[in-house]
This record gives C-alpha cells, sequence and structure tokens, in this order.
C-alpha cells in the first residue's frame, strides 16, 4: 500500500506539520521550510531543528518531504535571477538537510525565452554547483514535472531525462510525478492511456527514478498546460486513474502527497475527505 499524506502547514512550527499528519492518520508529509513566496528566511535554530526531529522520530511517518520556494529559477537567462536561484536553492537544501528530509521537491525553472535546450543546460549547470555546495548531503533532490505555463520546463518526459542524464550528481536525484501536471501537460492517464504514459516515462526516464506523486485532480483539460489543482474526482482526469495508481504494484511502497485544494466552497475541510477517498481506492 502507498504512503497516503498531504502537504501540510507549519503554522506555529515546523513540527505542527508532523502533528497535523498524525491527527489526519497519514502515512507521511510535505511541508515548506520556509515561506515559499519570499526569497529570505530566517536561520532555523536548534530548537525548531530539535523539536521537528523530535516530533518526526516519535511519529513513525515516513520520506518526509519538502517542496522549495515558487520564486526559485534555474533555468532563468538572467544572470542575477539565477545566481539568486542557485543560492537560495543551496539554502534550501541546508535546510532540508538539517531537519533529516528524505526529499526536496522542486520545480526545474522556466527559460523565459531563451529555448529549451539552454534553459535545460542552465539547470544541469546549476544542479552541477548545488551538488558541490551540499557535498555529502543525504536528502535527495526530486524534479517535479510540471503541468508547461508559459515557458516552464518540465512538462515534458524529455526534460526530466535530460536533466537526470547530464547533472553529474545524478544519483542525488529523483523525480516527483504530479498527476495533475502531467495531464495539463498532455499525458493522458484514462485506459489505456494510464499504460501508455507510464511506458513512455520509463522509456525515457525510468520508472525507478519515481521516488514520490503529488496526487491532484485538474480543473482544466488534457493538454492544457494550465496548472490548477482539483480535489479527487472533482476534476477533469476523474478517479479511475487514482483507482489504478494506487493499486499500480509498480509504486506500492512510494509517498503518494495530496496538493488539493483545503476546503471546499461550503467551508468542509478536504483532506480528510480526500484522504479517505485514497484509501478506499486501495484493493486488498
Amino acid at each position: 500500500m502507498p504512503l497516503f499524506g498531504a502537504h501540510l502547514s507549519i503554522a506555529g512550527g515546523l513540527h505542527n506539520a508532523v502533528v497535523a499528519a498524525l491527527a489526519l492518520n497519514c502515512d507521511t508529509v510535505q511541508l515548506f521550510t520556509k515561506n515559499a513566496s519570499q526569497w529570505a528566511a530566517k536561520p532555523l535554530l536548534e530548537s525548531e531543528i530539535a523539536a521537528f526531529r523530535s516530533a518526526w522520530k516519535d511519529s513513525k511517518l515516513k520520506h518526509a518531504t519538502a517542496h522549495d520556494s515558487y520564486l526559485i529559477n534555474l533555468a532563468a537567462p538572467a544572470e542575477e535571477l539565477y545566481q539568486k536561484s542557485i543560492a537560495a536553492f543551496i539554502v534550501e537544501v541546508e535546510r532540508a538537510e538539517a531537519l533529516g528530509l528524505s526529499y526536496l521537491v522542486m520545480h526545474p525553472g522556466a527559460h523565459t525565452g531563451s529555448g529549451e535546450e539552454t534553459g535545460l543546460q542552465r539547470v544541469v549547470a546549476a544542479f552541477d554547483e548545488v551538488h558541490r555546495a551540499t557535498a555529502g548531503y543525504k536528502v535527495q533532490v526530486l524534479v517535479e514535472t510540471t503541468a508547461g505555463q508559459g515557458t516552464c520546463l518540465g512538462c515534458k518526459f524529455e526534460h526530466i531525462a535530460y536533466i537526470l542524464a547530464n547533472v553529474k550528481e545524478t544519483k542525488r536525484l529523483g523525480v516527483c510525478v504530479d498527476t495533475c501536471h502531467i495531464f495539463a501537460a498532455g499525458y493522458a492517464l484514462a485506459g489505456d492511456e494510464y499504460d501508455r504514459t507510464f511506458a513512455k516515462f520509463d522509456d525515457l526516464v525510468g520508472l525507478k527514478r519515481i521516488k514520490c506523486f503529488h496526487l491532484n485532480d485538474s480543473v482544466k483539460g488534457l493538454g492544457c498546460r494550465v496548472d490548477r489543482h482539483a480535489g479527487l474526482g472533482l476534476g477533469m482526469i476523474g478517479e479511475e486513474p487514482f483507482r489504478r495508481l494506487v493499486n499500480d504494484p509498480r509504486f506500492a511502497k512510494l509517498p503518494m502527497i495530496l496538493e488539493t485544494p483545503k476546503e471546499a466552497a461550503d467551508g468542509t475541510a478536504m483532506d480528510p475527505v480526500n484522504l479517505a477517498k485514497l484509501r478506499s481506492f486501495v484493493t486488498a
């Protein structure tokens, strides 16, 4: 059975994401280690690190995962933003390592007009610099598949394959597959298309490189290239692909994390609803 979880708030302290995960009977959790919409962050205090590590150790949750700041763009052609992004990402890796996290999920970035090839080369060079600055770290960075809005890289499996094939320390990288994103990027998941999509991923990247899933339905249709998440079964993907995914023996032990809307229009908390759906999808 996969490890089900959600992206949860760190309000009041990083350890509170663990507390919230336990209250939802999760198996895993994802969090931000800082405000994802800001560049700067106060250094982690030893007390904060200790509180998180203690809560995690006592929880029996598995594969603590962070997501990096949305401002970071390792494909940026503008040198100032590029260097700022590399420096900020090094800090993200340092924070994840200090907390003892398993994974740090990130978006490859946007080439903003320089072209896919140039953008991907920038991402590879950035990763090599990050790896040199964080030699010996255990946390694994997961490159996330993207919806392809604007000039964002990562919407084609070929992009992911290029990055993993060209980074010098490729074993320090894995992949996070986001269901909304791949659907929005044009990879169908219904019926036989499910098999074809994952067969293509296997051919280009390798299924063994997948370390985590983000389970999200899509507000918009197949190939829309719009990143808008919906609750499971409430979007254009529908329930059937999620049933297949949680019962796919190839992914049986992987973290599957919700990034779905937190509340319904009537104020109903939706993480419990979506987690209950996932559990109900699992067949004996």
